[in-house]
């Protein structure tokens, strides 16, 4: 039986008081916004407090709200719209890694998102000695958005090639990307130079109602 909410609310709201930036539940689900300089010692009890026991981590992403409430996009990157309507109280950062959190033990899930609170060079503390697993997910985050993680074993790029520039996932990069590679058959390598594609438009996000995946699944069955 899956846990309840209200009570892991309280559960959560008595054990971390104002350490907890905020606590939100929608759609089913509670989120948690934590400081950096907190995230260790929250994230470490979410894992062992006998309440609690988040004992796994099941995912970790990285986040870029640069472009949060905003469609403006220029040579295929997103940017900031200044006079777009975003909450800066929830969103004070441009970067942010989230957890996701699973307790076997109480059949309960929980979200918990922490803000690097440098946009210029953001870095946050690895988890990597609470889950293991955070591993690799820390230096894919590295690698795509950018964020260094403090204290990971071996802090390197996972998925693009050592020579790639810049990170892939921020809002500002371009989907043409800065530099391609191609094999000279003169030097007998590989070489990268200026890209040669045109910069291509981001296509529009759509803002779905909450109930958009039910009526969808509805009008099909």
């Amino acid at each position: 039986m899956a846990a309840d909410l209200s009570i892991l609310h309280e559960d959560l709201t008595g054990l971390f008081g104002d350490k907890l930036v905020s606590l939100e539940q929608r759609l089913g689900e509670l989120t948690v916004v934590v400081r950096a300089a907190d995230m260790l010692e929250v994230l470490g009890r979410l894992r062992d407090e006998p309440k609690l026991r988040f004992e796994q981590m099941v995912d970790l992403c990285g986040m870029d709200y640069l472009a949060y409430g905003s469609d403006v996009s220029e040579a295929g990157a997103y940017l900031r719209d200044d006079d777009a309507p975003v909450d800066k109280s929830m969103l004070p950062f441009r970067f942010a890694v989230v957890y996701h959190l699973l307790s076997v033990a109480h059949n309960a899930r929980l979200r918990v998102r922490v803000f690097a609170e440098e946009d210029d060079f953001p870095v946050l503390s690895s988890v990597a000695d609470i889950w293991p697993c955070a591993n690799w997910y820390e230096r894919e985050a590295f690698d795509l958005f950018g964020i260094v993680f403090t204290g990971h074993p071996d802090l390197r790029r996972i998925l693009t090639d050592y020579g790639f520039v810049g990170n892939p996932f921020r809002k500002d990069f371009p989907l043409s990307g800065h530099v391609e590679m191609r094999y000279d058959p003169a030097q007998q390598r590989v070489v990268y130079q200026p890209v040669s594609i045109e910069p291509r438009e981001v296509t529009p996000r759509i803002v779905r109602e909450e109930s958009y995946a039910i009526s969808k699944g509805r009008n099909h069955g």
